[in-house]
């Protein structure tokens, strides 16, 4: 069974949602019959009829998670950006960087992934149309042994992207070395991985090699953790998902499973973000945490990146 219970965030001015042209699919997560469903909005006299819809935070409550939605239904006036740091900091940090203005990142979340013993990045990052984290500079990335038979998968992996095409913002999930689309300008992405809708990409991009003894599965995927997502629904609206862990262990989600929940929610393409202790979600002004340990407290480590959502 699960509860869901939504918040609206207040928001100021007009505009469009962009349309993306996806494909979806759906399918059954075991034990999420709906019990009950509370509506509760955060009262605002800015909004008006004409006013860009709100994007929504809920939480949905489940026998071995609790996972946050932010639900983005206007990424125009709304728009999801890239931020990666000079240094590990945490990601409330991060988002209270991004903009002079306090409160002007209305959501954040990790992003990609990083190598902690250097602090060095794991995945591409563009911001503002420039490359700001390159993971070929890594050099514990480059030289390690172990993945050699899988660097070119690696640094062809699954990133999140922001274009501006005609003056409007238009995302995408795709591999790094694809195009971006005739007409647009690549303003932000950053790497992560693999795609979970509308397909498991974790053997085309490195993460799972089944032929090796024992099998390589470099997130765990077949185990219940923290885990953090983005993703596309046909509409247009973008999608970030944070799987937090309760006390009782082990808990959290599989990848399969979250796979099967964003679908549910009627995400199309979606993409795995960095997990485990790096599963943070900022809203508003409440940060949500992912890892716990086996008595329930929080786990928490710092970050290279992270995705937000600019306001109006």
């Amino acid at each position: 069974m699960f509860l869901k219970t939504h918040w609206l965030l207040p928001a100021l001015s007009g505009g469009l949602i962009t349309a993306l042209g996806l494909s979806g699919c759906g399918s059954d997560l075991p034990g999420s019959a709906t019990v009950n469903q509370t509506v509760n909005q955060v009262e605002s006299s800015a909004v008006t009829a004409t006013d860009p819809p709100l994007p929504v935070y809920e939480t949905i409550v489940l026998p071995r998670a609790v996972v946050h939605v932010v639900t983005i239904p206007d990424p125009v006036n709304y728009p999801v950006r890239v931020a990666v740091a000079d240094e590990l900091a945490p990601v409330e940090q991060l988002a209270s960087q991004v903009c002079a203005t306090e409160g002007c990142a209305v959501a954040a979340i990790n992003a990609g992934f990083f190598d902690p013993n250097n602090g060095l990045t794991t995945s591409y990052g563009v911001v503002d149309g420039s490359l700001v984290a390159d993971p070929s500079q890594n050099e514990r990335l480059m030289g390690n042994p172990a993945l050699t038979p899988y660097l070119d998968r690696i640094l062809n992996r699954s990133e999140f992207r922001r274009y501006t095409c005609g003056g409007v913002p238009r995302y995408e999930i795709t591999r790094h070395r694809a195009p971006s689309p005739p007409g647009c300008a690549l303003e932000d992405a950053v790497g992560a991985g693999p795609q979970l809708l509308p397909q498991d990409t974790s053997v085309d991009e490195g993460f799972l090699d089944p032929a090796t003894t024992p099998v390589r599965d470099a997130l765990g995927s077949q185990s219940a953790n923290a885990r953090s997502a983005i993703g596309l629904k046909a509409d247009g609206s973008l999608v970030l998902v944070l799987v937090a862990q309760v006390p009782d262990m082990p808990s959290g989600m599989t990848l399969p499973e979250l796979s099967t929940f964003m679908a549910e929610q009627g995400v199309v393409q979606a993409l795995n973000l960095d997990g485990g202790s790096s599963t943070t979600l900022v809203y508003g002004r409440t940060v949500h945490h992912g890892r716990r340990d086996p008595a329930g407290e929080v786990i928490q480590r710092p970050v290279k990146s992270i995705l937000w959502v600019g306001g109006q």
